[in-house]
C-alpha cells in the first residue's frame, strides 16, 4: 500500500520542495495548511489525488490531529520570522511543534522531521532562536527518533532573502544592511527538501543536523554578489545595531498601536537580535556530509531567479552582447 506523509506548512517555501520530492518517491502527500484554498497548487506535483492541500491549524488538537491520523510520516516546517497577531513565536514554534510531535507519537507515524534553524539557542536573547529550540526539544521528548534539520538561511526562487534585497534596489540608490560582517551559510531550498525526504523514508539516522552550503560570506560580500547577477550599482551601508534596535522597536511599536493593520515585514527587534550571531554550521554537528549530499553553490542558481531585477530583464544579456559587439 502506498504510504503517506503529511506535511505542515506544506505549501510554504521548503514545504513545497518536500511535498514535491515525496511525490517523485512515490508517497501520498497531505499538505497540511490554514487556508487550503490557497495551496491549490501543489497538486499537479503529482498525479490525480496524490498531493492534496488540506485544512490543519496548529493551534488546535483536532484539526492537528485529523491531519495527521493514518500518516506514515509527519514533517513540520512551520515557522514565523516575525510575529503576528494570535501567531506568536511561542505558540506556533514551540508550543505547536509540540502538539505536532505529540499527536504523530499518538497516532503511530512512524518518522517525524523537523525543520527548524541555525543559530536555535534556549537561552538566546532572541524569541525566533529560543522557541526554535525549545520546539525541538520538546519534538524530541515526544518521538525521540525524530530528524531535526538546521538550515542557515535558504535560497531558492521563492525565497524572502535575495528576492527581497532584488525588489529593493529597484526603488532606492541605498541598501541599508543590518549586520553587515554577519556571517553566513546560505543553503539551496531543494537540498534541504532531499535532507527531509532522507530522514521521512528512513534513511538519515535521527538526530539533529545543521545544513549550510558550500561557502560562507557576509551580509555585506551576500549583497555585492547579488548586486552583480541583476547588474545594478547600489551603495551598500551598513546600519549600526544600535541605530537599528531603535529602527526595529519603532516599527514594532507602529504594528501593536494600529492593531496589526500595519504589518511589520522591514525590521524587528528581534530581527536585529539574531543578525549579531553568525548563522554557520557549528564544528562537531552532523551536516550534509552524514546524508551523502553535496550542497549547491549559490551561483549555480540565484541568476536563473533574480534575472528579472535586472534593468532590462531578460534582455539584459543581449543588450550587454550588443554592446560589446559594437565597441569590438
Amino acid at each position: 500500500m502506498t504510504k503517506l506523509v503529511t506535511i505542515f506548512g506544506g505549501s510554504g517555501f521548503v514545504g513545497r520542495y518536500i511535498a514535491r520530492r515525496m511525490a517523485k518517491e512515490g508517497w501520498r502527500v497531505r499538505v497540511a495548511v490554514r487556508r487550503p484554498n490557497e495551496a491549490i497548487f501543489v497538486r499537479p506535483y503529482g498525479t490525480v489525488g496524490q498531493v492534496e492541500p488540506i485544512f490543519a491549524n496548529i493551534r488546535d488538537d483536532d484539526s492537528v490531529r485529523a491531519a495527521i491520523h493514518g500518516a506514515d510520516a509527519v514533517v513540520n516546517c512551520v515557522g514565523i520570522l516575525a510575529a503576528r497577531g494570535k501567531n506568536t513565536f511561542g505558540l506556533v514554534q514551540h508550543h505547536g511543534a509540540a502538539r505536532i510531535a505529540k499527536l504523530a507519537a499518538e497516532e503511530g507515524a512512524e518518522t517525524f522531521v523537523q525543520i527548524s534553524a541555525i543559530g536555535a539557542d534556549e537561552d538566546s536573547r532572541s524569541d525566533y532562536a529560543r522557541t526554535k529550540a525549545l520546539g525541538e526539544a520538546a519534538v524530541l521528548e515526544a518521538f525521540p527518533r525524530a530528524v531535526i534539520l538546521r538550515p542557515s538561511i535558504v535560497f531558492g526562487p521563492e525565497d524572502e532573502f535575495f528576492n527581497r534585497f532584488a525588489q529593493m534596489t529597484r526603488m532606492s540608490p541605498v541598501l541599508p544592511v543590518v549586520g553587515a560582517n554577519t556571517r553566513f551559510q546560505p543553503v539551496y531550498v531543494d537540498d534541504v527538501a532531499q535532507a527531509a525526504v532522507m530522514g521521512v523514508t528512513g534513511r538519515a539516522q535521527p538526530g539533529i543536523y545543521e545544513l549550510g552550503g558550500p561557502e560562507i560570506r557576509t551580509f555585506r560580500e551576500l549583497m555585492q554578489m547579488m548586486l552583480k547577477v541583476i547588474r545594478r550599482r547600489r551603495l551598500i551601508v551598513g546600519v549600526p545595531f544600535w541605530i537599528a534596535g531603535i529602527m526595529g522597536a519603532a516599527f514594532d511599536l507602529l504594528q501593536s498601536v494600529t492593531l496589526g493593520l500595519f504589518h511589520n515585514g522591514l525590521l524587528t527587534r528581534d530581527q536585529v537580535k539574531n543578525l549579531r550571531q553568525d548563522n554557520v554550521v557549528a564544528e562537531g554537528r552532523k551536516t550534509f556530509d552524514d546524508l551523502g549530499i553535496h550542497p549547491t553553490a549559490m551561483e549555480l542558481v540565484i541568476e536563473d531567479y533574480l534575472w528579472p531585477y535586472r534593468p532590462s530583464g531578460q534582455f539584459n544579456v543581449s543588450k550587454e552582447s550588443a554592446k560589446r559587439l559594437k565597441r569590438s
